[in-house]
């Protein structure tokens, strides 16, 4: 069970880092043979994430909606998720095998969008949470003084 930390507490990033949010949407729920593999690959390759922080995640959040999954990653840099991407055998093999089984049947969607933040253009406040998001990819601090506030998170 994760522990609860009470108070009020800040997300601290000294460097520039990468936020990558990926999903997939079941479009066609009776197609479990299509959509079924595709879940599978993501816990496969967070895994191999999760146990080489030279590859670069930080920290990675799952996210359940109505018709799909999705995560929230955090990553040392943009460089690190591109080759990641680009260069690591179970991302690109799992690529490979979604374009030859699932291609453009509309079967199932697939999506993400990715952010590269700057220290000070950003803010995060967790208020009695477990370490949390960006709070357990970064720093985690009292949100004291400079921290107390949504500005003084941005240029603290």
């Amino acid at each position: 069970m994760t522990t609860v930390i009470p108070g009020r507490f800040a997300a601290k990033m000294d460097e520039p880092f990468a936020v990558f949010i990926i999903g997939m949407r079941i479009n066609k729920l009776w197609a479990v043979h299509k959509w079924l593999p595709v879940a599978k690959a993501m816990p496969r390759m967070l895994n191999e994430l999760g146990a080489d922080p030279e590859l670069g995640m930080l920290h990675v959040e799952p996210i359940r909606y109505r018709r799909g999954f999705a995560t929230i990653q955090y990553w040392k840099s943009f460089e690190h998720l591109e080759h990641y991407a680009t260069k690591v055998a179970t991302h690109t093999e799992a690529w490979r095998e979604f374009n030859r089984a699932i291609g453009e049947d509309g079967s199932v969607g697939i999506w993400h969008e990715t952010y590269v933040v700057q220290p000070n253009a950003f803010e995060a406040v967790y208020g009695n949470m477990p370490r949390f998001g960006l709070g357990a990819a970064g720093d985690h601090i009292k949100a004291d003084g400079a921290y107390n506030k949504a500005r003084g998170r941005m240029s603290a």
